[in-house]
């Protein structure tokens, strides 16, 4: 009995047991991964601020009140602003795009001829801001065509986008305070946010 004694205090004086030989530690990784779209998104426009000569929002349409003065028959000024929530994911371009560079008459096709001293396109101008940047877009009306402004977003953004839609008193493409051509002139605007 003093022999096994013995050969067990040898065996606990260096340390050794018979379960710690037995153990053995086994690691693994296991990465955890994910990712994130590069998304952009716009909710739909809410009207800020006062609005002059606009009857308001009816859905994403803005609609002037009174387009032509009754006394001078040219342009009435028109005033709206209207933000909105807006996210993007990633560094990115923000584009203001007016269809049409201007409000035409609905009933005239791209190049027919118009009556000489009649406004028949009334210019404006859009400003924007957006993560800390502003640009404006100023349509000219002289012709129909696709006009453009952007600004360059270095990160991701999130806040309120705003946009303030100006036509100045006689605002023609033919010349200031010429009376307007009677029609309903449209033009539409885009806000586009998109990668760089």
């Amino acid at each position: 009995m003093t022999r096994v004694a013995a050969i067990a205090a040898i065996a606990l004086a260096s340390g050794a047991s018979p379960v710690a030989a037995q153990t053995r530690v086994a690691t693994t990784n296991m990465p955890v991964v994910g990712s994130a779209p590069q998304i952009c998104t716009l909710q739909p426009p809410r009207l800020a601020g006062a609005l002059t000569n606009f009857r308001g929002l009816s859905g994403e349409t803005l609609q002037i009140d009174q387009m032509v003065d009754s006394t001078t028959l040219a342009t009435n000024a028109a005033r709206a602003e209207v933000q909105f929530e807006a996210v993007c994911t990633f560094p990115h371009r923000l584009r203001v795009e007016s269809q049409n560079n201007g409000l035409w008459r609905t009933s005239q096709t791209a190049g027919a001829p118009a009556s000489p001293g009649f406004t028949y396109a009334v210019p404006y101008s859009a400003e924007v801001s957006w993560a800390g940047n502003n640009t404006t877009l100023d349509t000219d009306a002289l012709s129909r065509r696709v006009a453009e402004q952007g600004i360059l977003v270095d990160e991701p953004s999130a806040g309120i986008l705003n946009l303030r839609i100006v036509i100045q008193q006689g605002a023609s493409n033919v010349r200031a305070n010429a009376p307007v051509i009677a029609g309903w002139y449209a033009d539409t605007l885009r806000l586009v946010l998109e990668p760089r």
